[in-house]
């Protein structure tokens, strides 16, 4: 196989998205767009003005699978849809790229994780913020060793705005029944991958999920998290979509110093010695501090977003080329949506892995009162919400 015979199962708002970037090669030339998939008539009509003769269109994701016409799908569809239709084309021996995120609770995604461990098929989420050229940076430097040890975290992501049209924009948005949960669910999965990814996994968690706070809808529109790590570091995690103008400032103090990302820039409070050596040895000073040299940290300033985890997508299933993203780790994530959402559901602090069935239970009961809109479908064009640069 010299090219990957791409279906693209959901053709809204992100799975157009896919569609463009496969048709027009802009993740390379491994991927060739052959089929699409909506049970949406009027996205399938779209889709006849968008993809070719060469591209056969179905209205179920199962027909898509079975045609024999792909080697790899795309799943761009609400989220409680993610897991069974990852291990459905696993199942029909299909390679695999997920939105984000991996699913709405652990206990399903576990599922999908075990079906992927028995496949020898390609399984990546399209975590696109990883290729983030700050991102990356960052995880370099934690994961280097070179600053020691974390100490603290703090994130405040409230720069996700989003108006009440947004959420009247689709029947299935901002519902326990639908969607599964709100900011944390829809536009921070991203900033929780990159949590963990680069600072590790906490082992407890007390969080605030404010429902309908800021705008007529049933899930959280506000959340502020406090957590903690294994070491004794702790975190602050804050996000809502109604601040306007909002901030992002990501804040990782370590033992050798502290980097801070924000406007889009990187910079290192660098402090030697190391804050623990200095307070060992320090005897001269009583208001004494390490030495601190600030720096303008510099990155290779490529941010090749989608494109890049599609196009790393295609290198792995035809010359075994690392991913992005594998499909698995969309557990770790949710694992810390879920921990928030429990904590706040239960007015207490949760420990970290946390009792699935509980989440699951609780989850249920909301589910049971929600309801789904009477909407009329609003679809809108994302290639100018993230940054692209080509590599």
């Amino acid at each position: 196989m010299d090219k990957v015979r791409v279906g693209v199962i959901g053709i809204g708002n992100m799975g157009s998205g896919h569609v463009r970037m496969i048709r027009d090669h802009e993740c390379g030339d491994d991927l060739v767009l052959t089929a699409v998939a909506d049970i949406n008539p009027q996205r399938l009509e779209w889709a006849k003005t968008q993809v070719g003769e060469e591209v056969t269109l179905f209205d179920n994701a199962t027909a898509l699978m079975e045609s024999g016409l792909v080697d790899a799908v795309t799943i761009a569809v609400p989220h409680y849809s993610h897991p069974p239709l990852v291990i459905e084309a696993l199942e029909h021996n299909l390679h695999v790229l997920c939105e984000k995120p991996a699913g709405v609770y652990t206990k399903q995604v576990r599922e999908m994780n075990e079906a992927a461990a028995k496949s020898d098929r390609v399984f990546a989420l399209m975590f696109n913020q990883r290729t983030n050229h700050i991102y990356r940076k960052m995880h370099e430097l934690v994961h280097s060793g070179e600053l020691g040890e974390i100490k603290r975290v703090n994130w405040i992501v409230t720069n996700w705005y989003r108006s009440q049209f947004y959420y009247d924009s689709g029947s299935w948005r901002a519902t326990w029944k639908g969607e599964g949960g709100g900011v944390l669910l829809n536009q921070c999965p991203h900033n929780l991958d990159l949590l963990q990814w680069i600072c590790g996994m906490p082992v407890r968690m007390r969080a605030f999920c404010h429902n309908g706070l800021w705008r007529d809808i049933e899930v959280e529109d506000d959340v502020t998290a406090y957590f903690e790590y294994a070491n004794g570091a702790s975190g602050v995690f804050v996000t809502s979509v109604s601040d306007a103008p909002g901030t992002n400032r990501f804040e990782i103090t370590c033992d050798g110093g502290k980097l801070v990302c924000e406007d889009e820039k990187l910079k290192l409070w660098k402090i030697t010695p190391g804050q623990k050596e200095f307070n060992a040895t320090n005897r001269s000073d009583v208001f004494g501090q390490p030495a601190v040299e600030v720096v303008d940290v510099e990155t290779d300033g490529l941010s090749p977003q989608h494109q890049g985890v599609l196009r790393a997508f295609g290198g792995a299933i035809l010359r075994g080329e690392p991913l992005v993203a594998r499909g698995e780790e969309g557990i770790n994530g949710l694992t810390l949506s879920n921990a928030m959402h429990l904590s706040s559901w239960l007015d207490r602090t949760v420990d970290i892995p946390f009792d699935e069935d509980l989440f699951y239970n609780e989850l249920q009961k909301r589910v049971a009162t929600s309801v789904v809109k009477n909407t009329q479908a609003v679809f809108a064009d994302t290639s100018g919400s993230y940054n692209v640069q080509k590599k």
